[in-house]
């Protein structure tokens, strides 16, 4: 069948289109009893791509997926732990990609119901007992941290020398908690931001939408659809519009949020106009107008929160570490989510801005000596 498929392009009854190239993925018989190697015949007709883990391309996917902030600092400071396969006398023990990411959706419904999560816990996801318990007790210590270093208080712009002190007798790996705790936190506000300036842009374009074709009305047409009815109407669509997406499997996750913060915000304007008893069409837009200006102002007041949060921080890393190798960890972790790098390239900081010029450049500067040196010596 596969040999058919590949040299006739055709599936049983089924041939493929013109132009279309078959892609398929799957893990090599050492991973998997259900699967064989292909034969020889069947790999002289294929292009085979062999795909390694690779903790740096998947930090990138758990910026943007919210992968909780202790599973990467963790791996941050231990890459090896990422992904481990070994053969031992009672058999395969493994930590997968896959495994810390179910791990990491855990935490956070246990963070939701107040439960801790221990060894026992981490091992039903980690199927590497060694990596299991230090990743066990690093959250415990990840927990303890976010108390001894007094992190929101740090990020509301109180730096206590007690703190301070600490810190600089700190080993390296508690260090990099810290600075993850202050990133997780200040990545809550960025996300926030960024939520409610998209909900803005879409409830916007509804909005004017909307008033469009209400002020276009006839008088019986207004007798027909109220205001509050017709804002209804662009909700159904919003959510209807979601559901399409959802359907075709192409409604990704800030597509998901933005559609539905949308739907929710048109409904409760559309209750407020009910309530208000506007059936006017210009008394009926000018009441979703101040209504649209007061989350104008809220969005306003959250991302102002998000840049102070972000000097904050920056004024505690100054105090704690100067231009180190610590402050270049930050800045890489700023620039490898998603939520921060669209944050700031709306709402620009002048440290941050000023710290990616000096300090990323001297560093990618310094790698580039050390490759010349490399290839004289």
């Amino acid at each position: 069948t596969m040999l058919q498929f590949l040299q006739y392009k055709t599936f049983g009854n089924h041939k493929i289109p013109a132009g279309w190239i078959i892609v398929t993925a799957g893990n090599p018989p050492e991973y998997n009893k259900s699967v064989r190697e292909f034969d020889m015949a069947t790999l002289d007709r294929v292009k085979k791509i062999e795909v390694e883990a690779d903790f740096e391309v998947w930090k990138e996917y758990a910026y943007a997926n919210d992968v909780h902030p202790a599973v990467i600092a963790y791996l941050n400071a231990k890459p090896s732990h990422f992904y481990q396969l070994e053969t031992t006398v009672d058999g395969r023990i493994f930590a997968t990609p896959r495994g810390w990411e179910d791990l990491s959706t855990l935490i956070k419904t246990y963070e939701a119901l107040g439960k801790s999560v221990d060894r026992e816990v981490t091992v039903q996801y980690l199927q590497h007992a060694r990596i299991a318990k230090d990743f066990a007790n690093y959250l415990e210590l990840y927990y303890k941290y976010q108390t001894d270093y007094r992190i929101d208080e740090i990020l509301q712009g109180a730096i206590p020398e007690e703190t301070l002190r600490t810190i600089a007798r700190a080993p390296f790996d508690e260090k990099l908690s810290v600075i993850s705790l202050l990133l997780a936190r200040c990545k809550v506000a960025f996300r926030e931001a960024n939520r409610q300036e998209s909900l803005l842009e879409g409830l916007f374009e509804q909005i004017c939408s909307w008033r469009d074709e209400i002020s276009t009305q006839t008088p019986e047409e207004r007798k027909e659809t109220a205001p509050a009815a017709a804002l209804l109407a662009h909700a159904e669509q919003v959510r209807e519009k979601r559901e399409n997406l959802l359907r075709a499997e192409l409604l990704t996750r800030g597509e998901d949020y933005r559609l539905t913060d949308v739907a929710e915000a048109l409904e409760q304007m559309a209750r407020d106009l009910q309530l208000s008893g506007a059936a006017e069409g210009e008394e009926a837009v000018a009441r979703v107008r101040a209504s649209f200006s007061e989350r104008q102002e809220k969005t306003a007041r959250t991302a102002d929160e998000a840049l102070s949060r972000l000097e904050h921080a920056f004024d505690f890393m100054e105090a704690a570490f100067g231009d180190s190798q610590e402050m270049v960890i930050f800045l890489t972790e700023l620039n490898a989510g998603e939520d921060s790098v669209a944050f700031l390239t709306e709402n620009p900081c002048e440290r941050y801005d000023e710290y990616n010029r000096r300090l990323l450049f001297r560093d990618r500067e310094e790698e580039i000596r050390e490759k010349i040196r490399a290839r004289r010596a």
